[in-house]
């Protein structure tokens, strides 16, 4: 372990549990509840190791820059668009998140949704606080034999799949990616094969920067009258005035929207969008992961995963730097390195410990695009000046020496 504290910088209201297993691995945590914007990172990150965020913070090239000691980030989400992870790559700033964690939640979210729209619960609940008992089977249906389209069909794609067909719902999937068709979903050739075949059309797919504006006018215009839309995914994807436009029309019955172009960063902010008054639409504050069991789950595991890279320099699911993971035998002294990943650094590396009189008991090399990842154990002989040696090589990014 390092001699210096191993501190952490939480941010965002993660779970109890998370601090818990960061605060009992020795580390020293500060826990804040709300997001910080640009400058008030960069006045807070001096002396960080362990940064944990959600997806209202952004970790810039000037955060990056700012940040002395950094060594990780744990995106407790899904989504990782909120971070340069080229750039934390190039600084030695390795990247965990938590990609199957709040599958669940999302996916039951999206359930309950389709079956409120489809009934139009939204409106029927309106009407009795207001003192108005309107009762009428106009307009509500079963979801049982009606069709989902699936717009991405990915982890949480694929498990609304399985549910929404096992509700009775027939259910087609486009994706860009190769994906295998779970029970009788079918796969669509095109979106526009999709939109004109389905009731109910809802988007999963990542933030990716090339999904900015994704679905649109022509998407909206092709979808089958009397449709109904679903976004859960990232809030840029969406051109939501384009949205309002055809519910106002009535040409989409209704719509469920979970994530916003810009949100607020606070709890109790005020929310501005386009799509606030409409009937039929159900608008939540970015909580499809937020439920209790979801939260717990991705604050033990991100949690974990940075604990691991402090304490073994364990790489496992990073999102942007090589995945490694090297069994500790007793006794070593390890070697972390992140380099850039050119011709001949191993050999630079093992040519110095060699010289050294230094044995290699175990070595485990990685790469990914322009970074290389090498954990090095040796029994005895790697001495301070050997490791100033390996600091000091120009493809060097960062060393951490873990005994």
């Amino acid at each position: 372990m390092p001699d210096a504290p191993v501190r952490v910088l939480l941010l965002e209201q993660i779970h109890p549990d998370a601090v818990e297993i960061l605060s009992s691995a020795g580390f020293e945590v500060d826990s804040l509840d709300g997001a910080l914007d640009e400058d008030e990172l960069v006045q807070r990150i001096a002396g960080v190791s362990l940064l944990g965020i959600r997806s209202k913070t952004h970790v810039t090239e000037r955060v990056l820059a700012a940040a002395d000691k950094l060594i990780a980030i744990g995106a407790f989400c899904i989504g990782t668009n909120q971070i340069e992870l080229t750039a934390a790559a190039e600084r030695g700033v390795t990247v965990f998140n938590a990609p199957f964690s709040n599958t669940r939640s999302v996916v039951e979210m999206a359930i309950s949704e389709i079956i409120s729209l489809t009934r139009r619960l939204t409106e029927k609940n309106a009407l009795m606080h207001e003192g108005v008992w309107d009762k009428s089977a106009t307009g509500a249906h079963e979801v049982r034999g009606r069709t989902l389209g699936i717009v991405g069909y990915g982890n949480i794609g694929t498990q609304l799949s399985v549910l929404a067909e096992n509700l009775g719902m027939h259910v087609l999937f486009f994706d860009t990616a190769d994906r295998l068709a779970l029970g009788n979903a079918k796969r669509c050739l095109s979106m526009k094969e999709l939109l004109g075949e389905s009731d109910v059309v809802t988007l999963h797919v990542d933030g990716r920067p090339s999904n900015e504006n994704f679905f649109g006018e022509d998407d909206f215009a092709a979808m089958r009258q009397g449709s109904l839309f679903l976004n859960l995914s990232r809030g840029f994807v969406v051109d939501y005035a384009a949205l309002r436009a055809h519910i106002e029309s009535g040409h989409i019955a209704g719509a469920a929207v979970d994530v916003f172009p810009v949100e607020p960063k606070r709890r109790g902010d005020e929310f501005v969008s386009e799509l606030r008054g409409l009937g039929n639409v159900i608008l939540t504050p970015h909580i499809g992961g937020s439920t209790e069991e979801a939260q717990q789950d991705i604050g033990r595991f991100v949690a974990g995963k940075l604990r691991d890279y402090v304490r073994d320099g364990s790489t496992a699911m990073s999102v942007n730097v090589p995945g490694l993971s090297l069994p500790r035998a007793g006794g070593t002294l390890r070697l972390i390195l992140l380099h850039r990943n050119v011709p001949g650094v191993l050999a630079r590396v093992n040519g110095l410990l060699a010289d050294n009189g230094v044995n290699v008991e175990a070595q485990l090399l990685g790469t990914r695009g322009d970074v290389g990842y090498v954990v090095t154990d040796s029994a005895s002989g790697t001495t301070q000046a050997i490791v100033d040696r390996i600091r000091a090589l120009p493809e060097t990014i960062n060393l951490r020496v873990i005994f």
